[in-house]
């Protein structure tokens, strides 16, 4: 568990400093180097003389090629940390031109290549993980608080708040959930800025998904409540709020942090689903959907694989957490034993 643990925070982290990171600006273009591949790192230049610092050649293109390119081998560029660069602002306050590494002009560093437009998919990639990482947990803390709200009230009070609540939470469980966040999302306007487009999504994804959150909470209200201290404490004249905030609640803490582990990358799939499928977040802003969206072009799709970087980080990124979600549910069962 520590293991994904630790690899989560870091994967975070860089996101989060994705503006130190990134050797460039994600919407910045370079025409002359369209779907350039992944730069070679070299430690051994061409007189076999070993570098400690690893340095990188100038992508040239080929000759009456398209989208074909080669080392000039000319001249070595070695990599160079900290250096000045685009500006970027540090958790949207304070403004930078510091960057982890580069590499000095015209040369240009791409470790997941480069798009159609010459961008640098590595610096894209952190930039989306941006937006799609925020739009993942924003949505389940939302819907981890609609479930939490609804599910205590529903298994506190019972009787037809139970009833209404559980009625509409198996409607929402039944419903297919792409279906239904396409359908919502077409009832939305199109034509709106990226902020905005950003909050819609957040508040789509998490309003249809608190329906399982609050079935669970409700079952361990119910058997919470019914426990000799709870009664007790009812007996001593203790307000509901009291009841819930010190003896039913707690319980419900290990339940809603497997459920947050599950459904952060559900989230952020559901974010890349609809960005993939033009509902989402627009260019030239990057999101990890609207990156993968290039691959709807039959010629990318067959032709330049490093365009699937961005699925592979998604697929690690949700593999760790259900690593995480998978270790904490042992954990709690053998409490519950």
């Amino acid at each position: 568990m520590w293991a994904a643990v630790i690899f989560l925070a870091l994967l975070h982290a860089v996101i989060v400093f994705a503006g130190f990171i990134a050797p460039y600006d994600p919407v910045g273009q370079n025409r002359d180097l369209p779907f350039v591949p992944p730069t070679r790192l070299h430690f051994i230049d061409a007189q076999g003389f070993f570098h400690i610092r690893p340095f990188i050649y100038q992508s040239t293109a080929r000759p009456q090629s398209l989208y074909e390119y080669e080392e000039s081998g000319v001249r070595a560029y070695p990599i160079q940390l900290f250096v000045r660069g685009p500006e970027y602002k540090i958790a949207g306050l304070f403004s930078s031109r510091i960057h982890l590494f580069s590499v000095e002009g015209p040369a240009q560093i791409f470790l997941a290549g480069s798009d159609n437009y010459g961008r640098d998919q590595f610096s894209r990639i952190l930039y989306g993980g941006r937006i799609s990482l925020g739009a993942g947990l924003l949505a389940t803390a939302i819907s981890l608080a609609l479930g939490l709200l609804l599910g205590t009230f529903s298994g506190f009070y019972g009787r037809w708040v139970d009833e209404s609540v559980m009625r509409t939470a198996e409607l929402f469980l039944v419903l297919p959930w792409l279906y239904l966040l396409l359908a919502v999302r077409a009832f939305l306007p199109l034509h709106i800025s990226p902020i905005q487009t950003f909050c819609l999504l957040v508040v789509v994804i998490g309003s249809v998904g608190w329906a399982r959150p609050a079935r669970l909470v409700r079952g361990i209200v119910l058997t919470a409540k019914t426990r000799k201290y709870v009664v007790a404490s009812r007996g001593f004249g203790a307000s509901d709020q009291h009841i819930l905030r010190r003896h039913v609640l707690p319980h419900t803490y290990g339940v809603l942090l497997t459920q947050a582990a599950l459904l952060v990358p559900q989230y952020v799939i559901a974010e890349v689903t609809l960005s993939f499928l033009g509902l989402g977040l627009s260019e030239p802003l990057p999101s990890w959907g609207n990156l993968l969206a290039n691959l709807q072009q039959y010629n990318v799709l067959v032709s330049y694989w490093w365009m699937f970087a961005p699925a592979l980080v998604l697929v690690v990124f949700s593999l760790g957490y259900l690593a995480v979600a998978d270790r904490i549910l042992k954990q709690l069962q053998s409490i519950t034993v």
